[in-house]
């Protein structure tokens, strides 16, 4: 399935079946490259948090975040708008950074089992399964691995944790770093000058059916 341009969807991360995050995004472009996405600053989230609000980052162990009583919480997103870029037929997506003045800043790659679609009629978006370990990739494309350590611990748990194969992880995350070495596509410039169109609203609700069933996968 297409989505059209300009229509709102929403970009779920999934933890076994548990919802991560909900961001509603704008569709700018939907074709053989992949899908593009951009999430307005200010817009309503969804977050998965602790009772007492924490996040996963913000317990000392992975291990102590998922003893934690958690359920999915409404935010706002409070940094900078970001276009998000998901290559057709790829395990990672990659986030185009911006400065506060609204000039691109970095490349953000997330690795992550790539997107599952979903379309119910009057709200759709796309299941990706964050693995955690990202890459940094400057405007000049110097670049780093990041949250390597968090992905080691998290390893430690596989009766907790949602990466059967960390090797397929890293193979994926090297595959993107020849692409940025190389300054190819979209690593070459494309979208860093991107702006939204002027008629999109910032979302200030999300769509009923945000919290659907995460979609299974084969």
């Amino acid at each position: 399935m297409a989505f059209a341009p300009g229509r709102l969807v929403l970009h779920r991360d999934t933890h076994r079946g548990r919802l991560g995050f909900v961001h509603p995004g704008r569709v700018v472009s939907d074709d053989e490259r992949g899908l593009l996405l951009w999430v307005d600053e200010g817009s309503v989230i969804a977050v998965e948090t602790a009772a007492d609000g924490r996040g996963p980052r913000d317990f000392p162990s992975f291990a102590e975040w998922i003893a934690a009583p958690r359920s999915v919480q409404l935010a706002e997103w409070r940094g900078p708008g970001v276009l998000r870029f998901f290559p057709a037929g790829a395990n990672h997506s990659v986030w185009f950074f911006r400065d506060e003045l609204d000039n691109f800043a970095a490349y953000y790659v997330n690795l992550e089992d790539g997107p599952v679609r979903w379309d119910d009629g009057d709200v759709a978006g796309i299941d990706v399964i964050d693995q955690d370990l990202d890459i940094v990739a400057t405007s000049d494309l110097e670049w780093e691995w990041k949250d390597e350590d968090e992905f080691t611990e998290r390893l430690e748990l596989p009766e907790h944790y949602w990466v059967p194969d960390p090797a397929a992880v890293w193979a994926e995350g090297h595959r993107v770093v020849k692409q940025i070495e190389a300054a190819e596509f979209p690593f070459d410039g494309t979208w860093t000058d991107f702006r939204p169109d002027p008629s999109w609203e910032t979302p200030v609700a999300l769509p009923d059916g945000w919290d659907r069933p995460v979609v299974a996968r084969v």
